[in-house]
């Protein structure tokens, strides 16, 4: 009876354990380790700080020469009749600066061109660090696909081992033969477990972005065969004047702009004021002093200032077209390296990789049935093994190509959905 009442509560419990079993996490996408790092990540927070420091510093520029309050005493603690205080003259007084030749808006215009010049290195800080999101999560993905074919040339490897094996009891083939194949199967186990430590390395990269002590994510999703078809170079070449790339050299010119303004205001001198009341203890007489000074020769001395900030706006234009040049280059560079891989990896799918596949089994049977040598075979199977380390390899060229045009463009997508994927 006790045994009954135990299997109907195994029964009655069983339904209650299978709904427990949490289900499996779901897959890290790419789009999830950046959306990570977008949240993290310290140098996307120093932007914001170096905001509210360029903002304090436009309040600064912002306030005009302060008012000085003085007090002077002459004829003071002396000899014969200025003993003491009898003979004292104090002054009482309020000074000050005019600023002239709009030095104030100058001031203004520079911190706010600073400020505004935050804003391109910001999005350029956003873009590298995304690139380095994109570049670490492929590692893994490139780890995987070469986990990929050792496990293949594994499964290949164990078959010949097999084959060897039986050939060696029948007499018909010498222990080297088993040997050669066992020697093979090693070292594809061994490019399996190279293969598991690299994937573990890249995993702890990419978790490290977000501060994470361990890859805190089971699986990811993505498979570097699948490359998308690009625009025209052309089209993607009219990004790159939107590029953050070239507003920042945009923005470093309009601070030398505004660089050159506050250094012409210079050309007029400040005119300093005094005003104030003197009183005389001696006659109890009490009067009004005041002054002004101005400095001459300002235009001198502001010459050479101006003409330093007239060179260095000079070469703002020149930065731009060298810096437009250099990000062209880049941009055709890698778009035709992407080309070149994804055909590759295309026609080593459709043409290369069937055929080896192929000649691989027929080359298999041929040895079994002793038409062939073991050499013959195993070179085949190498061969099978070589192509797809190949096309895993262009992929790989072509993924790394695809993010530095996402990087240059800044763009997140590039690919043309009509035209789809490779397989």
């Amino acid at each position: 009876m006790w045994k009954r009442l135990a299997a109907l509560a195994a029964l009655a419990i069983a339904p209650c354990a299978i709904a427990q079993v949490p289900s499996p996490p779901a897959p890290l996408t790419l789009d999830e380790a950046v959306s990570r790092v977008a949240r993290t990540h310290p140098d996307l927070r120093l932007p914001e700080l170096q905001r509210v420091a360029a903002l304090a510093r436009r309040d600064g520029a912002g306030l005009k020469p302060p008012l000085v309050f003085g007090v002077d005493i002459e004829n003071a603690l002396g000899s014969g009749d200025s003993r003491g205080f009898d003979a004292a003259e104090i002054t009482v007084s309020l000074a000050g600066v005019l600023e002239r030749g709009g030095k104030l808006d100058a001031r203004r215009t520079l911190a706010q061109a600073n400020i505004d010049a935050l804003a391109p290195q910001r999005e350029i800080t956003r873009l590298d660090l995304m690139a380095e999101v994109a570049r670490r999560y492929l590692a893994i993905t490139a780890a995987r696909g070469q986990r990929r074919i050792a496990l293949d040339d594994i499964e290949q490897r164990r078959r010949a081992v097999a084959a060897a094996r039986l050939r060696l009891q029948a007499g018909a083939s010498p222990a080297s033969t088993l040997m050669t194949a066992q020697a093979a199967l090693a070292q594809a186990e061994l490019d399996r477990d190279r293969a598991d430590e690299a994937e573990r390395a890249a995993r702890m990269a990419l978790a490290a972005l977000w501060n994470a002590r361990e890859a805190d994510f089971a699986e990811i999703s993505g498979d570097p065969l699948r490359l998308p078809a690009l625009q025209d170079f052309q089209q993607l070449a009219a990004l790159l004047s939107d590029t953050p790339e070239l507003a920042v050299v945009a923005g470093e010119a309009r601070v030398r702009e505004a660089q050159l303004q506050l250094a012409r205001s210079q050309l007029r001198s400040d005119l300093s004021w005094q005003l104030g009341v003197r009183n005389n203890r001696a006659s109890s007489d009490t009067a009004l002093v005041g002054g002004f000074s101005l400095p001459l020769g300002s235009a001198r001395r502001a010459a050479p200032e101006i003409r330093a900030a007239q060179s260095e706006l000079a070469m703002s234009a020149v930065e731009r077209e060298s810096r437009a040049l250099q990000l062209y280059a880049t941009l055709a560079e890698a778009h035709g390296r992407y080309g070149t891989a994804r055909l590759e990896v295309a026609r080593m799918d459709s043409d290369v990789l069937p055929q080896l596949q192929r000649a691989e089994k027929a080359a298999e049977t041929a040895w079994r049935a002793g038409a062939i040598s073991y050499l013959e075979w195993a070179q085949l199977q190498a061969m099978r093994i070589e192509a797809r380390q190949r096309q895993l390899d262009a992929a790989l060229a072509a993924q790394t190509a695809l993010i530095e045009i996402q990087r240059l463009t800044g763009q997140p997508l590039v690919a043309t959905a009509s035209e789809g994927n490779t397989p």
